[in-house]
């Protein structure tokens, strides 16, 4: 289920950034501090049958965002990727999903940073399963928050848009 509140995140996270909507990425959940994603294993086989891997690293990648803007008021912050590193464990011959989900200490401790520093860091362990519910590649990942600055465009549509 997707919240109302997130519905332009959402559809941002599918399509807003074109590489990313030509992977065909679905948003299946987006709830307070919780983002369900799926790679398509339509349109993202390779040579031999199975997923390409450059699918599951940019659902890897692309999580780092998504989670972001269902934890933290978007409208006053943003996420950069730092590092993204994948272990490829098994392929992938089926539809991939992503859950990630982020607690309310992280996001305080995190906002409190924003508010001090002007940005913090925050870490994310995620693995990507296949249909059958086998991890088949295992993510950490670093994502940066940041204020917005000044007069900055929010990134994303607001729950109004």
């Amino acid at each position: 289920m997707i919240e109302k509140k997130y519905a332009g995140v959402a559809r941002y996270v599918e399509s807003g950034i074109d590489a990313i909507g030509r992977f065909g990425v679905k948003a299946l959940e987006f709830r307070d501090r919780h983002v369900k994603l799926l790679m398509p294993l339509d349109r993202n086989v390779n040579h031999v049958g199975m997923m390409y891997a450059g699918a599951l690293f940019a659902l890897g990648e692309v999580m780092g965002g998504a989670i972001f803007g269902v934890a933290f008021d978007y409208r006053k912050y943003f996420p950069i990727v730092r590092e993204v590193q994948i272990r490829y464990l098994k392929p992938a011959f089926t539809d991939v999903t992503l859950t990630a989900d982020i607690s309310e200490a992280q996001v305080a401790e995190a906002v409190a940073a924003f508010e001090a520093k002007g940005k913090a860091d925050i870490a994310l362990d995620l693995e990507l399963k296949d249909a059958e519910g086998t991890v088949v590649a295992q993510v950490r990942g670093v994502w940066q928050g940041r204020k917005l600055p000044e007069g900055f465009p929010v990134p994303w549509p607001t729950e109004e848009a």
